[in-house]
Order: C-alpha cells, then structure tokens, then sequence
C-alpha cells in the first residue's frame, strides 16, 4: 500500500533540507514532499499577508493530483493554513509546528505599523537585514553558527544539513542560498489577516505543536491559536526551532497529531 502523501513547508530562511533529519523520520510514514525555497521564485516574489507565497504553494500542491497532508514549520505552517483555507480540495488536514497565529488586537496594531512604514523596526528583520552572509569557505562558515547558541541546540546532523543546503559558491568563497532580503521582506510582510484566515469553520483538521520555550509563541499568545484547533494542541519542550533540536521526538508527535487529525486508519488512506 502506497504511504500517504505529506508535504513539509519549511520555516523563514531556512531550506527545506535543512529539515532532512526531521524529514527522514517522517518518511517512515509518509511519502514527504518538499519545495526547496520559497521567496526565491521571480513568479512568487514575497508580498504583503504572504499571499503570493500561498500562491507558490498551493502550484506546487496542485501538481501531485491528489490531496496532501500539510505539515509546516513557522512561515511553512501558516502558508499551509491559508493554503487550506483557499484551496480545501487539496489538503487533507494541517499540522502547525510553532506557527504563531498573529490575530485580533495584535494583528491590528500590526498592520498600523506596517502601513506606518515601521515594518522593519518592530519584527525580526532588523536583524535580518545584517544577517552575515558570505564566508571564505564552508568550514568557517560552520563555525561561525556552531558558535551560537542557538545551533548549538540543534540534534547532532541538524547544523551540517543547514551547511549542505544552505550555502551556494561565491566568487570570494560561500553564500547563504536563502537570500538575506527575502528573508527580511518575510518577516516584514508577516501576515495581518489570519483572524479571517481561522474563522470557524475551517474546512479541514487543523493541529497545532508549540515550543514551551518559544519566544515567538509567547509574543503572539495561544489564544487564538486554541480557537483554530481546539484540543489538537500539543506542546514539546524547546524553543521555536525545535523540529531541528528534536526531529525524532518531532515527528512523533507530529505523526501522532495526524492520526489523531484523520482518525487512525483513514491517515492510511
């Protein structure tokens, strides 16, 4: 019996083989699909509320011919959810892994400050757009990462994926693949609407694994997030990249949300 089809959307600046660790435990179970990078189409260029990335996804997903079950990290989990929203037919149900649900009064001062033009300031891209992004060769770019610590938290493999799929050859050495201004034009244009995008009813299963650490769960709260899933909500201990810092225990529990999602035998289907 075929496994059933599943398509992973990756998180902001990140590859989708960054993820391979994660990936590779799913494949156990499912038959995973990828799109390597988003942001980078000039078809799909990034756009305010993230729609024209939806887009991108939603081609991708019309090319399979059958309905997916969607799984995405951070940007990856909200491209599925409105991705769902729009086209029903091709999703079977939506897992969410630290996707933070930006709604009501938080939404609406967001969207006051990107109309005011302040959109760089107040979200991570004023990080982002100093991001380092060339080294002279693969090894110093390794060490400039495993120095922090955030990819020190990472499961062991998950830093040399990052490496293997995240950098190119650049005249003076290596670059990063996701591109520095993609990455900042992401989170500038982080999504006003998805108040609008969760209003019940929502036309398929929607299940939701948060970080206990998260500092972007704790910034956008769960409220509105337990108004989407109700008691498909579940939490891992890490931070919000722990699908990289826990890919087993990850897909476990991603893996069981579906069951859970789809009711046992019909995830088979």
């Amino acid at each position: 019996m075929p496994k059933p089809l599943l398509h992973f959307a990756h998180g902001n600046s990140y590859p989708a083989g960054t993820y391979n660790r994660l990936l590779a435990q799913l494949a156990e179970h499912y038959d995973v699909r990828t799109l390597d990078m988003h942001g980078h189409d000039p078809r799909y260029p990034v756009g305010d509320g993230w729609n024209t990335l939806t887009d991108e996804l939603i081609a991708h997903l019309e090319g399979y011919g059958q309905p997916a079950i969607l799984v995405g990290h951070s940007l990856g989990g909200a491209m599925s959810t409105m991705a769902a929203r729009r086209r029903p037919d091709l999703v079977r149900c939506v897992v969410m892994l630290d996707s933070p649900v930006v709604a009501g009064w938080r939404a609406l001062v967001w969207r006051l400050a990107k109309l005011a033009g302040w959109g760089a300031r107040l979200s991570p891209a004023r990080f982002s757009y100093k991001r380092r992004e060339h080294w002279p060769d693969r090894d110093a770019a390794y060490r400039h990462f495993h120095a922090k610590s955030m990819f020190q938290a990472w499961a062991p493999g998950a830093l040399d994926d990052y490496m293997e799929h995240g950098l190119a050859p650049h005249p003076d050495g290596v670059t990063l693949r996701f591109r520095r201004d993609v990455e900042s034009a992401i989170y500038q244009t982080l999504p006003h609407h998805m108040g609008g995008v969760i209003r019940a009813p929502f036309p398929v299963p929607v299940g939701f694994i948060a970080g206990t650490e998260s500092e972007e769960m704790r910034q956008a709260g769960l409220a509105f997030t337990r108004k989407l899933v109700g008691e498909h909500l579940a939490m891992i201990e890490g931070g919000h990249l722990y699908p990289l810092e826990k890919p087993a225990e990850t897909a476990q529990l991603v893996h069981a949300m579906i069951e859970r999602l789809l009711g046992g035998a019909k995830a088979n289907g």
